[in-house]
């Protein structure tokens, strides 16, 4: 069965308060080098039958209406794999 995976970032001009957190612990375990980190959030989707435009269709509104909240976050990357090209 088909995977679907869709990534979502907080919005770029936004605090990232997890993605601070963690730039913070990586510089105090001796990873300083690492300047900015940023969290998201990572959605598979496996779907039952070919992936099709109708699905395409589909999954790109739900990333946006129902994945995402497009007031904080953007959704970066839909990845319909090698059978959704």
């Amino acid at each position: 069965m088909p995977t679907i995976v869709v990534d979502v970032m907080p919005k770029a001009e936004l605090l990232d308060p997890q993605g601070k957190a963690t730039t913070g612990a990586l510089d105090r375990l001796g990873h300083g080098k690492f300047q900015n980190v940023r969290i998201g959030k990572r959605f598979e989707l496996t779907v039952d039958g070919p992936i099709t435009d109708e699905i395409k269709a589909e999954v790109r509104e739900l990333a946006d209406s129902v994945l995402s909240n497009s007031v904080i976050e953007d959704v970066v990357g839909i990845d319909f794999g090698e059978a959704g090209n």
